[in-house]
């Protein structure tokens, strides 16, 4: 921007030297030195306002300093701190006033440590309802009702394109669409729309190049962009291809991993006798040894029944027929219906683990209920079974990940929400605009 020479005045309460470096734009200034408000749209400067109070604010960017947001470069003319009052409580935020002579004004507000920077519109919004909040719809985005209040100013330095008083006070109110806000200032029938960009305190500092570090953010700001809105849509988008490929990789072992089976036949069994469709022998009893091959894998036993409203309950034994090493586990079956449904299921299976390669026979105990009907059932063994289970597991774990990052995305907006007028409580602390 090229260099403008400011104009000079001097304060008619105190003589001293006043520079205007808005131009015509400037309508009111205050004097450096007493702080007295000035009447800047004429030639002959009158005093609006004296200063009246004790305690002078030193503002964090000073007067004078210019800087660069975005391709263009402004200067800071003014400054004004704006108060709310409710009941016993108060805060405050200060706003900084900026001008280009090309461009025009903009501002730059802060708050805890939050900054924002403004531009008057000059078109307005479209008034309508989201989510349960009033909102109004703004260059194709919707801004949700955040909050409303009365604002004072209590402090300015500087100037502005209005006569400015302390004591001037306006009806905000603020809409959201974070990064975004736009806000209303409402004084004399007039209403005046402006929208806000989330800053950073280090982005202010390096746009104007500011020593020192800036002030610490505090809490969450009504229009702060989430730190997990871009991470939550990642992480379960990550999510979706790793459930992917883990489906992927289910089809695989289905397909080419399905287990052999190592033994099958089928039996029948009645009040304490049990006969083989293919040996015939007691309720206890063993079948005729089968090999497992390959390396210790696990192995798993099916039983299919006939079962009908009853139930049976099988006691196994898988033996190693040189060693005599026992695996020693039970299944229970059962099936019953009626008119309003069915109940449980006439199959069970179970899975060995880390069964050694060699020569088995399966020890074969049933039971069931006295007086129970004849039953028949088949079992079927196969060895190296893949266990889906580990796939269910490592689709629960999948979902960590992404399920933290959208708790903590809901515990940010959670926090944000409570500050605002339309919290779950209906209670509001205030806000900026």
């Amino acid at each position: 921007m090229p260099a403008v020479q400011a104009k000079s005045v001097s304060c008619p309460n105190c003589g001293g030297p006043v520079q205007l470096r808005g131009f015509a734009n400037t309508l009111s200034v205050v004097c450096p030195q007493c702080l007295s408000v000035l009447d800047a749209s004429t030639p002959e400067v009158q005093i609006l306002q004296k200063f009246q109070g004790k305690t002078q604010v030193k503002p964090r960017i000073p007067l004078g300093v210019r800087g660069k947001i975005g391709d263009t470069q402004y200067e800071v003319i003014g400054f004004q701190v704006r108060q709310v009052s409710t009941g016993d409580d108060s805060y405050s935020w200060d706003e900084y006033l900026l001008f280009n002579p090309y461009k025009g004004f903009r501002y730059i507000t802060e708050y805890n440590g939050h900054w924002n920077f403004v531009r008057v519109e000059t078109a307005l919004p479209e008034q309508l309802h989201a989510r349960g909040k009033p909102a109004v719809r703004f260059g194709g985005k919707t801004y949700l009702a955040f909050d409303s209040m009365r604002a004072s100013t209590v402090y300015v330095l500087g100037e502005f394109p209005w006569k400015v008083q302390r004591g001037d006070s306006v009806a905000c109110q603020d809409f959201v669409a974070p990064p975004s806000m736009l806000s209303s200032e409402s004084a004399g029938g007039e209403i005046t729309w402006s929208r806000a960009e989330y800053m950073t305190g280090p982005q202010v500092w390096q746009a104007f190049k500011l020593p020192d570090s800036p002030p610490p953010a505090y809490g969450i700001f009504a229009n702060q962009p989430s730190p997990y809105g871009a991470s939550v849509a990642t992480s379960w988008s990550t999510w979706l291809w790793l459930n992917v490929a883990l489906a992927a990789l289910i089809f695989f072992f289905m397909m080419f991993s399905p287990g052999h089976v190592a033994f099958s036949d089928h039996y029948a069994y009645a009040q304490g006798v049990t006969s083989s469709l293919s040996l015939g022998t007691d309720s206890s009893f063993v079948t005729p040894a089968f090999q497992l091959d390959g390396r210790d894998s696990n192995v798993e036993l099916s039983i299919q029944t006939d079962l009908d409203n009853n139930w049976a309950y099988f006691n196994f034994a898988l033996i190693n027929d040189k060693t005599g090493q026992a695996f020693d586990f039970g299944r229970e079956v059962s099936y019953y219906h009626d008119s309003d449904g069915s109940d449980g299921n006439r199959t069970n299976s179970v899975i060995v683990p880390a069964v050694p390669s060699g020569q088995y026979y399966l020890r074969i105990e049933p039971e069931m209920a006295t007086g129970s009907p004849f039953m028949r059932y088949e079992l079927e063994l196969r060895r190296n079974v893949p266990n889906y289970g580990f796939f269910g597991l490592a689709f629960l774990l999948l979902l960590i990940p992404p399920g933290f990052t959208t708790l903590r995305r809901g515990s940010f907006e959670a926090a944000r929400w409570r500050e605002s007028d339309y919290a779950p409580s209906m209670s509001s602390s205030g806000g900026d605009d």
